[in-house]
């Protein structure tokens, strides 16, 4: 059922299956709270909030890019009146949310679908999708907090996992490295708060790869449609990262 209501344009697979939980779907005016029931979307009637989603009249699948600027938050609405992806796209032929997040100070690469398998996929931690982001942080950072960086940091809500970490450069005049971290879980604020843990906050924070996308020739504010190859080369990482989690668990003990 979260399949169907993601592919109607509602939200991604994760969000309506929390719909689900929450007791806010009806299939048939009957309250449903368990995620994954079969229905049949020719047929069923399916409410989410009472109002009635057309499951059998499913919108086109869209994927975007957008170089999200800083100011402008990653949800579709924003009960404090602030502006968000969508307001930066403009109008489209069908409904797209966001592909996980980026803090309203951040700026980069984000997707937009209405595509909620892929969303789910490349968003959930066990499928481990690489983000890459290019830091610019407080002061000069030496081997030892890179090291920190790479092996894991103690967090609040426990050790990141491994990061792999590039220098970039370091501005004398402002005090400032750079360095590209890339990341495989998705944690609120993750990259900022390993940079504070090790003693370097950020002074700005991009994100310049997703996967196998990367953030070039596009301006802050601007989208575009992914290519077919691009569209094929993430499913195609998806697969093989589906394998892997496959390989592990029929690993002997």
């Amino acid at each position: 059922m979260q399949k169907a209501l993601a592919a109607a344009g509602v939200a991604s697979r994760r969000a309506c299956a929390e719909l689900i939980k929450q007791g806010r779907v009806a299939v048939n005016h009957q309250v449903v709270t368990e995620p994954g029931q079969l229905i049949d979307p020719t047929h069923d009637v399916v409410t989410v909030d009472g109002e009635h989603i057309a499951l059998e009249n499913a919108q086109p699948f869209l994927y975007l890019m957008l170089n999200k600027p800083v100011g402008v938050v990653s949800t579709v609405q924003d009960p404090r009146g602030r502006p968000t992806v969508l307001d930066v796209v403009g109008p489209l032929p069908a409904r797209v949310y966001p592909v996980g997040r980026l803090d309203i100070n951040s700026s980069g690469l984000l997707l937009l679908t209405n595509d909620g398998d892929l969303a789910y996929k490349l968003t959930h931690p066990r499928f481990e999708i690489p983000k890459t982001y290019r830091v610019v942080a407080k002061g000069f950072v030496g081997p030892q907090a890179a090291r920190s960086l790479a092996e894991g940091v103690v967090l609040e809500d426990g050790l990141t996992a491994p990061a792999e970490v590039r220098f970039v450069d370091y501005d004398k005049g402002t005090q400032s490295t750079i360095l590209d971290i890339t990341i495989r879980e998705g944690r609120n604020r993750q990259v900022r708060r390993m940079m504070e843990a090790v003693g370097h906050p950020v002074r700005q924070l991009t994100r310049i790869g997703f996967g196998n996308l990367r953030l070039k020739g596009l301006a802050p504010g601007t989208w575009r449609k992914l290519r077919p190859d691009e569209l094929a080369a993430l499913r195609t990482l998806i697969e093989q990262q589906q394998k892997l989690l496959l390989t592990h668990k029929q690993r002997p003990l």
